[in-house]
Parts: C-alpha cells; structure tokens; sequence
C-alpha cells in the first residue's frame, strides 16, 4: 500500500462516502485537481450505501435550500456527463397533513418556498389519492407537493462523483486507512497512513459516524453519534408505478418510496436508538445492525393503515443501519476553530443524499477562498461548544434529535434531552420564581416567567402559545416600570496588552481607542464588508478591554478575534464567560432602583448612555454597563460570579419597592423587535453589510487606520446597496410572525423575514427582513416608502406597514434620558 501512497496532496479528503466525493468532484472542477481522497474501506461504505436516496430540496434556510436545490440540478446532468448511471427521477413529493397544526406547518414551509424559488402546490385529500392511489386518506386534512423532488441510487451517485473527479485530476485511493491527523503551530501539515505520510496543506475529516473519533486525533470537537436507522423493502406488489411520488406521514414517523416495483418504507421515529458509543468496530464497512422487529412494529402497523395493500404484501428486506445526528440536527461544515487548514464535512441527519451535491459545490469554494461563499452559520462547526462532544451528551441528545425530523417544527421548541449542561449562580433562585427555561449554547436560560398558573413549562402550537399573556406582562413591564433579566450566558473575552488597542481598532468597524470606563458598541467585518459578529467592546483599562457577544457566537467570535491578532503582537485573549454572571435592570424605573442600592451617582449627567463603572451592590463590586437591548433606560450589571447570588437578593429586597418584575428571553425579543434592534444570525450574517443593515452610525469610517472591510463598505455606500434591512408591523393584529415569511410588494415577492415576535406595545406583530428591487436597482428611502406592502403568513397575504426607522421610539429618547 505505501508504494502507492504520494508524498504530498494540496487537499487530502477522508472518507470516500458521497459527501467525500462530491467535495473531490467540484474541487477539481474549480481547477485544484491535486486532490486526494482516501476511503478506509470502500467507496460509499458506512453509511451512504444504504441511504434510502430520497432528494428533497426544502430545508429550515434560503441558503441550505440553495444547497438542495443545486444538488437536484447536479444529479441531473451527472449521468449524462459522466456516462456512470445514477438512477435519478424526478418524481415529486407529497408530504401529509393529518390534523390542522401540521397544516399550519406545511402551508408556512408552502410559502417559504415560495421564496425560495421552488415549485410547491397545496393539494386537498383528493388529490393526493390522485397522486398516490395506494393510499388512504381518510384521516388527511391537506399536503402539499413539490414535484421536482425526487430519488436517487446513492452507491451509483458517489460512483459517478468519483468517476467526475477522477476525470479532473483527483486521485482516489480505497482500503487506505488514515491514522493521524499532522499538525505544527495550529496547522494542518498532513496525514499519517500507518508509517507512511503524506504532507497536506488542507485536509478534509469526511468521515461520518467516524467523524467524532477523526476529530480526536487533533483533540477538535466534532458532535455526531449515530443512531439506528430502520426500513423494510416489500416484495413486488400491483399499483406500485414508478412515477409514484415520495411519501412523507411525518406524524406516523414514515417515508415510503418506490423501489423498482417495491415499497421501501422508512421511519423516523420519536425516541431512536443511539449506536456506536463504545466504539464502530474496526471491520465496520457494508455491516448491516441486529434489526428489533419490536422497535419497528409501530410504525409498520401505522403504515398499514396508510397503504392498506400492506397487510398482505411480503417484506423482502428487514434492514437496520447506522447513520450520524448532531445534536441540533444540522451538519457540520467549515475550517475547525482550533486547527488552521483542518475542515469537516459530516454529521447529515439523513440528508447527505440531498445535500451532498451542494456541500461539494460550497466546501470547494470555501477550500478555495478561506472563507464561506454564503451564510452557512446553521451548519458552520464553529456554532458547537466544546461540551458538546460528550459522550452522555450526545447520546442521550441524538435520542430526540433523529426523531425530530419528523416531528412537527413547534415555533420555540426546546428539547427535553441532554439539558442542565450549563448553569448560571442563579439558576435555582430562578427555578423558585417560576422560571421556564429554554437552551441555548448548552445554558439554561429564562424564557418567561410564570409564579403562578399556568405551569412553568410549554404548550406548543403556532398559535399563541401558553406563556403568551406571561411574556406580554413582562414586556409591559419594561415599558412602564423596572424588569430583571438573568443574561449570564453572554461569552465574555479579556483583550490585554499594549497592543491591544491597536488590533481591536483594526477587527473592530466602529471607533474602540476611547476613554476608559466607555462601552462601544461595533461589528466585526470581513474583507467584503460583511457583519462576522455583533458585540458591544468596554474599556476598562489603558491596555485591556471587555468584550461581550452572544452565548452562540462564542466559539466563532473568539476565534475569529484570536486569528487577527499579529503573531508579534503584545495583545492576550482570554475567554472569561464563566467568570461574571450578568443582571440587567430595564425600564424607565431602573435608574430609581440602581440609585437605592449603591451610593453611586447614576444621574443622566454621571452616568451617560455608554458609560460602565464600578459600583457598590450589597457586598460586591460589580459593573455597571449603561447600555439596552429593549428600547429602555437600564444597565448590565457584570457581578464576578461568586458574588452574583448576593447580588440577585440585594436586587430582589431593593426592587420589591417597584413592582420590579422577572422578564425572560421571549420578552427580550418582543422588545427588541419593537425597536428593530438586529440580531447576529438572523437579520444580520456574514452576507450582510452595515450599510444594508442600517448600521452606518456604528461605523468610525475615517477612523485612523481604518478597518477590515473598510474599502468594500465605502464603494458599496458609494453604489447604493441593493437590499435594506426594513421593520414590519402587520395590520391584522391575530397573525404571528416567526421568520422566513415572504415579503410582497407591490404584488411581487421581494425578500423574506429574517426574524419575527409579537409587539405588545405596538399592538400587532413585528418582523426585520432585507428589501430588493427585482431589478437589481439601488434599495434608497424612496423605494422602500413607495410600495405596498404584505407579509404572506401560512399561504395568506397580510397587510403591512414597512419603516427604515423603527416604529418604537424612533429618536431613542427613552434610553438616553
């Protein structure tokens, strides 16, 4: 084996499955053709050989529906251009509603992909029977089809990938097991083959189900296990045509497929199996699991009820297979935060098939580029956290998270395993308040409140769910009088050194080189002007600073900080998130309980919006932030987290004087959207720029220096940008509004929402999304005020009024009085 084994490769790729293929194939059609794949076993082994093939193009996302879309498009032309069959049709797909929830579900997703660009149709009972005569459908409120939906053979798919990167140069090598990933001074240098290596200056962890154990090698955290996977394969039977669609009945955990005149019927259900935890044996290659008739008959009784014609047709095949879920059901794509050079492509959830000729095209792009040709931030590795590759953990999350594909996609679902990873000081005096906590980043966090009826815990629906009416009374709350919320999962970093300053200025878009004790707040751009973070900078020191971003970013901005600092730079970054737990007052009245609690001046003359001091609360010292995220006057209080308890009661006794209430994070984000306040992730991303998000005011753009992104941002004010960033408020008061709702005007669709909530102050809700013109013209005022406008909601146009400015408190004087 090592004769044939090269002395070095541009890329080395590990693991021959579609994904690992299919990133060689575009590869080399970019033009880097010295590529290298090596497969431990054989071609499509693991996991990719017994996927069921289904080609969906919908997914959560625009971007990850692009990845789908592309991959259809690939798939078919592959045959033709590679002469290697693939056994692609195009036969549609029909997903079933049995009950007006899932409806609701099904016609909100009609709609997004509507925006999207994909061909959906809302279709009665009746003509689903059409479609799919094998069905019953008795039970069946509604579906929807997407008729350029189809099938795939997925050994034959990775077949013809291979065959296409062969062709352009790449070489691919099976039965060439990697045992080590090489690196120096945080890089990737290459491979180790047993004794044998092979330099590398990008290598490329394909794995799959043994993406966790590749990851080791270079102590890189990859979250996936695998979980059991089940289908059956039916004898020949009448009626089984095939241009017969896909079939989803996601609330009886089943797809069916036609299979040359058979049924493979598939399942997803509620509580999986997880496999693997003590380790993939070393032989694992085209292994079949023990199948469990027990764990199957449910949903195969189910299915006999949806297509009668099963109760008296044979199984052929009984089959149980191994595939990979991560812990938040989306995959893993991108550089690793902690090795330079070294990227990831796995973790599928049962869509490697679909995705795979799209996560080719853009991992090939990113390779190339060092940077992401689009917003991946859903499925970028750097969204994990380190305890995440637990073992327990995964096991026990990955439990939920397969059946979850089927589920119905509740608005603010919170999952029900793995949870209490993370913890603030305060959680228990939390928990005794009535606090109903959601997950984020592994923290345990306050979502609302109820000390009362109804019960601490949620009831789902895309209606007004149970905690309504609580949250609607903390955000009036923090209108009218004083709120409490607990944000200590804020990622907290420490920037020292007598260079400090100096990287910060050119990392940061807004001026940081201010006095001390002052909190600025700036992004983060890339070469092209897009937003890479959205954070607030506090110095507290001549050579040190405090920077404070959300609880999701904190992997992705840390290192994102660390990679732009000079290698001869005196300037040291030290993540210091667990190191304060973080209390925010908000309301007109925070400055009367602050004043009550600490011999502090908190005067508007003293205490200026933007100031952050140290100041006295009970027997701590702790620092005060004047700064909001609700539209209010209020203050983050940074309390050294041994001290934070005493600081909660001291708030607790002071604040009982006025009416001071809990408020969670739902009501944090009705307040903020009254006040059209961004979020990092969804109305902003790496795509976006300050001058099309309206953040021109926190850019320094003659700051000395200058700043990353500087010269893209100034040709694009010049230009005009062709979006904006616009708020919206529906008139119908009823309708909700969660994200990815198309935005109409003038009778054309032209963008979605990137976040939606409820304004209680506003009376209706409230939703951010970008503007376009159709034609490609410059997105101005004018533009924006001319048209008319309607947000479409689960297939209905709603009437909206669109503002640049935001519609509460557009001068922002309540925060700066």
């Amino acid at each position: 084996m090592s004769k044939d084994l090269p002395s070095q490769a541009s890329v080395v790729i590990i693991g021959g499955g579609v994904v690992g293929s299919s990133i060689a194939y575009h590869l080399v059609r970019l033009g880097i053709r010295d590529v290298l794949l090596l497969e431990r076993k054989q071609l499509s082994s693991g996991t990719t050989w017994h996927a069921a093939g289904l080609v969906g193009q919908l997914r959560a996302t625009k971007n990850l529906t692009q990845l789908a879309k592309y991959s259809t498009e690939l798939y078919a032309g592959l045959e033709a251009e590679t002469g290697q069959a693939t056994g692609f049709k195009q036969n549609g797909s029909l997903a079933l509603a049995i009950h007006g929830e899932r409806l609701e579900e099904l016609r909100r997703g009609a709609s997004m992909a509507r925006v999207f660009g994909l061909a959906v149709e809302e279709i009665t009972p009746s003509e689903i029977q059409k479609m799919h005569p094998l069905i019953n459908v008795d039970d069946v409120v509604g579906g929807v089809f997407l008729p350029k939906d189809g099938q795939i053979n997925p050994s034959d798919l990775t077949q013809a990938l291979v065959k296409g990167a062969r062709a352009g140069g790449a070489r691919i090598l099976e039965n060439t097991a990697v045992t080590d990933i090489l690196t120096a001074n945080g890089k990737v240098t290459g491979v180790a083959v047993g004794e044998s290596q092979i330099k590398a200056d990008i290598v490329v962890n394909c794995t799959g189900m043994w993406g966790r154990s590749v990851g080791a090698m270079t102590q890189t955290s990859i979250p996936l296990h695998a979980c059991e996977h089940f289908y059956v394969v039916t004898e020949p039977f009448d009626g089984v045509t095939p241009d017969l669609p896909v079939l989803r009945d996601q609330d009886n955990f089943a797809y069916y497929k036609e299979d040359a005149g058979k049924i493979l019927l598939g399942a997803f259900e509620p509580e999986a199996k997880p496999w693997g935890g003590s380790g993939i044996p070393e032989g694992f290659c085209f292994d079949e699991l023990p199948n469990d008739m027990d764990h199957f008959m449910p949903v195969l009784e189910r299915a006999m009820t949806r297509m009668p014609a099963l109760q008296d047709v044979g199984i052929r095949t009984w089959f149980c297979g191994p595939e990979s879920f991560t812990p938040d059901n989306r995959y893993h794509l991108g550089e690793v935060p902690e090795v330079s050079g070294l990227f990831v492509a796995c973790g599928f959830n049962s869509i490697g098939i679909q995705s795979a000729g799209g996560v080719g095209k853009v991992m090939a792009e990113w390779i190339r580029d060092r940077h992401p040709p689009l917003d991946l931030w859903d499925v970028d590795i750097r969204r994990t956290m380190p305890f995440q590759n637990n073992g327990r953990y995964l096991s026990e999350r990955v439990s939920e998270s397969l059946g979850l594909l089927y589920a119905v996609h509740w608005p603010f679902y919170q999952y029900r395993t793995a949870r209490g990873a993370r913890k603030s000081p305060l959680h228990d005096r939390l928990v005794s308040v009535g606090a109903c906590f959601g997950e984020a980043a592994g923290w345990e966090r306050a979502n609302w409140y109820s000390p009362g009826d109804p019960a601490p815990q949620y009831e789902y629906s895309f209606g007004r769910q149970n905690w309504f009416e609580q949250s609607a009374a903390e955000h009036r709350a923090t209108r009218e009088g004083v709120a409490l919320f607990e944000q200590s999962s804020f990622a907290k970093f420490q920037l020292a050194g007598r260079d400090a300053v100096g990287v910060l200025n050119q990392v940061c878009a807004n001026q940081v080189d201010v006095a001390r004790d002052r909190t600025v707040y700036t992004q983060w751009l890339n070469e092209r002007g897009g937003i890479e973070a959205d954070l607030t900078v506090t110095r507290v020191g001549e050579d040190e600073f405090l920077i404070v971003t959300s609880a999701t970013s904190q992997m992705r901005d840390f290192h994102w900080l660390q990679g732009h600092i000079p290698a001869d730079a005196h300037a040291h970054l030290t993540d210091v998130t667990s190191a304060y737990a973080v209390l925010s007052i908000m309301g007109p009245r925070a400055r009367d309980l602050l004043a009550s609690m600490t011999t502090a001046d908190v005067s508007n003359e003293a205490f200026p919006f933007g100031a952050s001091k140290l100041v006295e609360i009970g027997y701590a010292t702790v620092r005060a932030t004047r700064l909001t995220y609700v539209g209010e006057l209020g203050w983050e209080l940074y309390i050294s987290s041994e001290f934070a308890q005493g600081v909660y009661d001291e708030i607790l006794k002071a604040g009982a004087v006025f009416d001071l209430r809990h408020a969670g994070y739902h009501a944090l984000d009705s307040l903020r959207m009254e006040k059209a306040y961004r979020h990092w992730g969804h109305d902003i991303t790496d795509e976006e720029t300050p001058v099309e998000a309206g953040l021109n005011f926190a850019v320094a753009w003659d700051k000395p220096g200058g700043f990353i992104g500087r010269e893209s941002l100034l040709r694009q004010r010049e230009a005009g940008p062709r979006q904006r960033l616009v708020q919206f408020k529906l008139t119908d008061p009823e309708k909700l509004l969660y994200h990815n709702e198309p935005i109409w005007r003038d009778g054309v669709i032209v963008g979605h929402l990137r976040s939606g909530s409820y304004g209680h102050t506003l009376g209706a809700a409230v939703g951010l999304g970008y503007v376009r013109d159709p034609s490609g013209g410059v997105v101005d005022a004018a533009y924006v005020a001319d048209g008319r406008y309607a947000i479409e909601v689960a297939c209905e146009q709603v009437p909206a009024a669109a503002s640049l400015r935001p519609l509460y408190d557009p001068k922002s004087l309540r925060i700066r009085n």
